[in-house]
């Protein structure tokens, strides 16, 4: 076979399993997208024909009152409010918790570092229906019960965002530090003015996930939260689930609209996302 032919065949079987790729990738992204693609249908529609089978995609006569019915019947705006402020309030306390930490643990020298942060990323495996009713008892005996801040101080802290930046710190060259230590800056400044700035990556990836964890929490207010007026949307969702009939499209309505600024954060930040995952151990060179 001469060359000509050879280098001809390997490109028509890479084209091919390139080919087989991109199908398998079309396939899996068809299934994640369809529960999306039909809570949008189903919140177009009236209550009565959202099971209709087969689906009917596109409804004939589209109910976009659906969608005005939510803030008739349900305190959207509130509830919106209320879980802007707790999502918000969380990601700022945990990168701020997250940066300090990390920072300890990749820059400074002291007795046993290795091993406390070992033991600290060790609680990662405890998952956290384990320790949820003690640590309900303990913001109890704060008098914190029933406040957003019962619910954001026990959420601060994130042994994955210490690990990620710690991780991301590391890479950088303890060069910057020693310059900045004879320069005379202390280790705040060093770490929010050196060390921050070029992290930017795995900031990002961390803000990110925890905005998105804390936005679509249910259990955590569920738990904590008993008024109706400091209710999250999560949690006041579950008003249009009766004990005889559940409102099915304003319900989808009501999901759709919940998950928007989620969804506007994720299509923004997506490259910064892929880029602090993948350069999490280091800088690139």
């Amino acid at each position: 076979m001469s060359t000509q032919s050879l280098t001809h065949s390997m490109k028509a079987r890479k084209r091919v399993s390139h080919l087989v790729i991109y199908l398998i990738l079309i396939f899996f992204s068809i299934i994640a997208l369809f529960p999306f693609a039909w809570m949008i249908s189903a919140s177009l529609k009236f209550n009565t024909q959202v099971f209709i089978y087969p689906i009917d995609w596109i409804p004939e006569n589209p109910q976009w009152g659906n969608y005005l019915a939510v803030f008739q019947e349900f305190d959207f705006l509130r509830y919106f409010g209320n879980t802007a402020f707790v999502a918000i309030t969380i990601t700022i306390g945990t990168l701020l918790t997250s940066v300090l930490a990390a920072y300890a643990f990749a820059k400074l020298n002291f007795r046993g570092r290795d091993k406390i942060f070992l033991l600290y990323i060790a609680t990662l495996m405890i998952p956290w229906q384990v320790i949820m009713i003690p640590q309900f008892l303990i913001v109890n005996g704060f008098h914190l019960n029933n406040s957003h801040w019962g619910l954001i101080v026990t959420q601060i802290f994130s042994p994955f965002g210490v690990f990620l930046l710690k991780q991301f710190f590391m890479g950088i060259p303890l060069e910057y530090t020693e310059a900045a230590k004879i320069d005379g800056c202390s280790h705040p400044r060093i770490c929010f003015q050196i060390i921050v700035p070029m992290a930017k990556p795995a900031l990002t990836t961390l803000i990110l996930l925890t905005f998105m964890g804390a936005w679509n929490d249910y259990l955590a207010p569920l738990i904590y939260l008993r008024d109706e007026k400091l209710r999250t949307l999560q949690i006041g969702l579950h008003y249009f689930q009766g004990e005889n009939e559940t409102q099915w499209a304003l319900l989808m309505a009501g999901a759709f609209m919940s998950m928007i600024p989620v969804l506007l954060l994720y299509i923004f930040a997506q490259k910064q996302l892929i880029e602090g995952m993948a350069s999490a151990g280091g800088l690139k060179g």
